[in-house]
């Protein structure tokens, strides 16, 4: 069974490649003219987001130049002793929602300093996954169509990604310590 899913896992995207121009061939899409009109759709769009990728990486880079990021986590960090997270995971926890690149390089620090198998390296790669650069998101898709008034959806995003710190947090000290 596994060797079954390891083929299908290594021939997915080959074969989906080859199928799909040929499908729209059968169906008489002009498949050539069809993807180069998406490619320039999608030249369009990169330059309609560029200023606002660059307003956001300004500000990050603001933020964390400041000092402004390291004295939030020291007035926060009570909260991961709280709840029995190791308080090195905090940093990734206020870094993720802003850039994925940031948190990325941070979890890297995190897993060489301590190991992927360390209870630090299983939470934070768990978090990694189970949350979302918020607001890179926001930026990017909604300067992209011309959304100016994101209030609810900044809200709901940074609570879906608290319910996704808190759950990784969570189900790693379950599953790997017992607790």
């Amino acid at each position: 069974m596994i060797e079954a899913l390891q083929l299908l896992s290594v021939w997915t995207i080959p074969v989906a490649v080859a199928l799909l121009p040929l499908i729209g061939y059968v169906r008489g899409v002009r498949v050539y003219e069809a993807f180069c009109e998406g490619a320039k759709e999608g030249f369009h769009t990169a330059v309609a987001i560029l200023p606002y990728l660059v307003a956001m990486f300004v500000a990050i880079g603001i933020f964390r130049a400041s000092g402004a990021f390291e004295m939030i986590i020291g007035h926060v960090s009570w909260v991961t002793e709280l709840v029995g997270a190791p308080p090195e995971v905090l940093p990734l926890a206020l870094l993720r929602p802003l850039s994925g690149s940031g948190a990325l390089g941070y979890l890297s620090d995190l897993l060489k300093e301590h190991g992927p198998d360390s209870l630090i390296g299983l939470i934070a790669s768990t978090m990694q996954g189970s949350t979302e650069t918020t607001f890179y998101v926001l930026t990017v898709y909604f300067g992209a169509v011309g959304v100016t008034r994101a209030r609810h959806s900044v809200a709901v995003g940074l609570l879906a990604d608290l319910v996704g710190f808190v759950a990784s947090i969570y189900v790693v000290l379950r599953v790997f310590s017992g607790g």
